[in-house]
Protein backbone atom coordinates (compact mmCIF):
# COMPACT_ATOMS: atom_id res chain seq x y z
CA UNK A 1 0.00 0.00 0.00
CA UNK A 2 1.19 3.26 -1.49
CA UNK A 3 0.06 6.89 -0.35
CA UNK A 4 0.23 8.81 -3.25
CA UNK A 5 -0.50 12.91 -3.60
CA UNK A 6 -1.38 15.44 -5.90
CA UNK A 7 -0.65 19.03 -5.66
CA UNK A 8 -1.85 21.52 -8.65
CA UNK A 9 -1.51 25.03 -9.26
CA UNK A 10 -2.98 27.36 -12.01
CA UNK A 11 0.27 29.25 -12.53
CA UNK A 12 4.32 29.50 -11.74
CA UNK A 13 3.40 32.60 -9.74
CA UNK A 14 1.54 30.22 -7.24
CA UNK A 15 4.71 29.11 -6.15
CA UNK A 16 3.82 29.26 -2.05
CA UNK A 17 0.63 27.81 -2.95
CA UNK A 18 2.15 24.86 -4.46
CA UNK A 19 4.55 24.27 -1.48
CA UNK A 20 1.25 24.75 1.41
CA UNK A 21 -0.11 21.59 -1.15
CA UNK A 22 3.40 19.57 -0.63
CA UNK A 23 3.74 20.18 3.21
CA UNK A 24 0.09 18.90 3.99
CA UNK A 25 0.94 16.11 1.58
CA UNK A 26 3.82 15.00 3.30
CA UNK A 27 1.87 15.45 6.69
CA UNK A 28 -1.19 13.10 5.26
CA UNK A 29 1.80 10.33 4.93
CA UNK A 30 3.63 11.18 1.24
CA UNK A 31 6.84 11.27 0.07
CA UNK A 32 9.14 13.08 -2.07
CA UNK A 33 8.66 10.08 -4.11
CA UNK A 34 5.23 9.83 -4.06
CA UNK A 35 3.97 12.96 -4.46
CA UNK A 36 3.31 14.37 -8.13
CA UNK A 37 2.98 18.02 -9.18
CA UNK A 38 2.47 20.11 -11.33
CA UNK A 39 1.35 23.91 -12.61
CA UNK A 40 -1.46 23.66 -15.19
CA UNK A 41 -4.79 25.90 -15.26
CA UNK A 42 -7.78 23.99 -14.82
CA UNK A 43 -9.20 25.23 -18.08
CA UNK A 44 -6.41 22.44 -19.40
CA UNK A 45 -7.52 19.99 -16.85
CA UNK A 46 -7.10 17.43 -20.23
CA UNK A 47 -3.34 18.10 -20.10
CA UNK A 48 -2.37 17.22 -17.03
CA UNK A 49 0.30 14.98 -17.59
CA UNK A 50 1.23 14.24 -14.06
CA UNK A 51 -1.79 13.34 -12.75
CA UNK A 52 -2.22 10.83 -15.91
CA UNK A 53 1.09 9.84 -14.24
CA UNK A 54 -0.22 9.17 -10.40
CA UNK A 55 -3.16 7.79 -11.59
CA UNK A 56 -1.53 4.97 -14.03
CA UNK A 57 0.45 4.06 -10.54
CA UNK A 58 -2.39 3.16 -8.22
CA UNK A 59 -3.10 -0.26 -7.47
CA UNK A 60 -5.06 -2.06 -4.93
CA UNK A 61 -5.36 -0.53 -1.37
CA UNK A 62 -3.34 2.28 -2.65
CA UNK A 63 -4.69 6.24 -1.78
CA UNK A 64 -4.79 8.93 -3.28
CA UNK A 65 -4.41 12.40 -1.21
CA UNK A 66 -5.58 16.09 -2.57
CA UNK A 67 -5.70 18.80 -0.29
CA UNK A 68 -8.45 20.32 -1.90
CA UNK A 69 -11.56 19.06 -4.76
CA UNK A 70 -10.16 22.27 -6.27
CA UNK A 71 -7.14 21.00 -7.27
CA UNK A 72 -8.39 17.94 -9.09
CA UNK A 73 -11.54 17.83 -10.56
CA UNK A 74 -13.64 21.08 -11.97
CA UNK A 75 -16.89 19.80 -10.14
CA UNK A 76 -18.10 17.19 -8.43
CA UNK A 77 -19.39 15.22 -11.49
CA UNK A 78 -15.60 15.34 -12.91
CA UNK A 79 -14.71 14.08 -9.37
CA UNK A 80 -16.92 11.47 -9.43
CA UNK A 81 -15.45 10.10 -12.34
CA UNK A 82 -12.15 10.65 -11.12
CA UNK A 83 -13.31 8.32 -8.56
CA UNK A 84 -14.68 5.59 -10.48
CA UNK A 85 -11.11 5.34 -12.13
CA UNK A 86 -9.33 5.06 -8.67
CA UNK A 87 -11.73 2.35 -7.13
CA UNK A 88 -10.89 0.29 -10.35
CA UNK A 89 -7.19 0.29 -9.80
CA UNK A 90 -8.58 -0.95 -6.32
CA UNK A 91 -6.86 2.21 -4.55
CA UNK A 92 -9.49 5.08 -2.29
CA UNK A 93 -9.11 8.91 -2.27
CA UNK A 94 -8.66 11.40 0.60
CA UNK A 95 -9.89 14.86 0.16
CA UNK A 96 -7.64 16.50 3.02
CA UNK A 97 -9.84 19.78 3.37
CA UNK A 98 -13.28 18.17 2.88
CA UNK A 99 -11.99 15.52 5.33
CA UNK A 100 -13.38 12.90 3.37
CA UNK A 101 -11.47 9.27 3.01
CA UNK A 102 -13.48 6.61 0.42
CA UNK A 103 -11.73 3.85 2.17
CA UNK A 104 -14.53 4.42 5.23
CA UNK A 105 -17.93 3.83 5.36
CA UNK A 106 -18.22 7.21 6.25
CA UNK A 107 -16.45 9.34 4.27
CA UNK A 108 -17.62 6.93 1.02
CA UNK A 109 -21.46 8.40 2.04
CA UNK A 110 -20.18 11.81 2.58
CA UNK A 111 -18.40 11.80 -0.87
CA UNK A 112 -21.65 10.24 -2.31
CA UNK A 113 -23.72 12.47 -0.90
CA UNK A 114 -21.53 15.54 -2.37
CA UNK A 115 -22.03 13.51 -5.67
CA UNK A 116 -25.96 13.41 -5.26
CA UNK A 117 -26.02 17.31 -4.51
CA UNK A 118 -24.01 17.46 -7.46
CA UNK A 119 -26.03 15.87 -9.86
CA UNK A 120 -29.53 17.59 -8.53
CA UNK A 121 -27.21 20.55 -9.34
CA UNK A 122 -26.84 19.67 -12.80
CA UNK A 123 -30.27 18.20 -13.51
CA UNK A 124 -31.99 21.19 -12.16
CA UNK A 125 -29.51 23.47 -14.46
CA UNK A 126 -30.54 21.37 -17.40
CA UNK A 127 -33.98 21.69 -16.31
CA UNK A 128 -33.88 25.13 -16.55
CA UNK A 129 -31.82 25.32 -20.02
CA UNK A 130 -34.54 23.66 -21.24
CA UNK A 131 -37.11 25.97 -20.25
CA UNK A 132 -35.25 29.15 -21.23
CA UNK A 133 -34.68 26.85 -24.84
CA UNK A 134 -38.37 26.37 -25.48
CA UNK A 135 -38.84 29.92 -24.46
CA UNK A 136 -36.16 31.56 -26.85
CA UNK A 137 -37.95 29.28 -29.48
CA UNK A 138 -41.15 29.92 -29.05
CA UNK A 139 -40.05 33.53 -29.06
CA UNK A 140 -38.30 33.07 -32.66
CA UNK A 141 -34.92 34.01 -31.31
CA UNK A 142 -33.36 30.27 -30.72
CA UNK A 143 -31.39 28.69 -33.14
CA UNK A 144 -29.16 26.29 -31.73
CA UNK A 145 -25.18 26.11 -31.60
CA UNK A 146 -23.06 26.36 -34.62
CA UNK A 147 -21.60 22.70 -35.52
CA UNK A 148 -17.93 23.07 -34.65
CA UNK A 149 -16.41 19.64 -35.73
CA UNK A 150 -18.56 19.39 -39.29
CA UNK A 151 -17.61 23.04 -39.80
CA UNK A 152 -13.94 21.45 -39.74
CA UNK A 153 -14.40 18.84 -42.20
CA UNK A 154 -12.44 20.15 -45.22
CA UNK A 155 -9.49 20.52 -42.54
CA UNK A 156 -9.77 17.12 -41.17
CA UNK A 157 -9.94 15.72 -44.58
CA UNK A 158 -7.11 16.98 -45.88
CA UNK A 159 -4.95 16.76 -42.60
CA UNK A 160 -6.12 12.09 -43.50
CA UNK A 161 -5.05 12.38 -47.24
CA UNK A 162 -1.18 13.98 -45.56
CA UNK A 163 -1.40 10.40 -43.58
CA UNK A 164 -1.81 11.82 -40.03
CA UNK A 165 -3.20 9.38 -37.36
CA UNK A 166 -6.95 10.77 -36.25
CA UNK A 167 -5.49 11.28 -32.56
CA UNK A 168 -3.27 13.86 -34.49
CA UNK A 169 -5.76 15.55 -36.52
CA UNK A 170 -8.09 15.62 -33.67
CA UNK A 171 -5.28 17.63 -31.93
CA UNK A 172 -4.44 19.67 -34.89
CA UNK A 173 -8.30 20.50 -35.05
CA UNK A 174 -9.09 21.16 -31.82
CA UNK A 175 -11.68 18.82 -32.04
CA UNK A 176 -12.50 15.29 -30.87
CA UNK A 177 -10.91 11.69 -31.95
CA UNK A 178 -14.46 10.58 -32.44
CA UNK A 179 -15.83 13.36 -34.36
CA UNK A 180 -12.66 12.95 -36.62
CA UNK A 181 -13.55 9.53 -37.14
CA UNK A 182 -17.27 10.20 -37.52
CA UNK A 183 -16.28 12.76 -40.40
CA UNK A 184 -14.33 10.24 -42.37
CA UNK A 185 -16.93 7.72 -42.15
CA UNK A 186 -19.43 10.05 -42.92
CA UNK A 187 -17.29 10.52 -46.45
CA UNK A 188 -17.22 7.44 -46.95
CA UNK A 189 -20.59 6.39 -46.94
CA UNK A 190 -21.43 9.94 -49.28
CA UNK A 191 -19.20 8.32 -51.79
Amino acid sequence: MTTYGYARTSTVEQVAGLADQIAKLKDAGCTDQTIYQEQISSVKMADRVEFAKVLAKLSKGDVLVFTSLSRVARSMIHMLEIEAMVAAAGATIRILDMNVDTSTASGRLTFNLFGSIAQFERENMLERQKVGIAAAKAEGKYTGRAPTAQAKAAKVLSLNAKGLSKQDIAKACGIGVASVYRILAGTKSAA
